[in-house]
């Protein structure tokens, strides 16, 4: 069982997916950069995704702390 302190559930809940956002906001760079306005879709997502991984850390770190964990 995997509980909130073992270092596996920071990088499956945090580094994992923030390392997602970097590249679809990596990607999208390099397309508008070739000037490929799809890009700009692939930055609002990686941005979007980063935001969701910055909340669930937030709400993360409040509910264990609200339980004493």
């Amino acid at each position: 069982l995997m509980t909130p302190q073992d270092p596996k559930f920071l990088f499956l809940i945090l580094i994992l997916p923030s390392l997602f956002g970097l590249t679809l906001l990596g990607e999208g760079i390099n397309k508008v950069i070739h000037e490929e306005y799809g890009g700009i879709l692939s930055i609002i997502f990686g941005f979007m995704f980063i935001g969701v991984v910055v909340f669930a850390y937030l709400f993360f770190s409040s509910y264990l702390a609200g339980k004493g964990i």
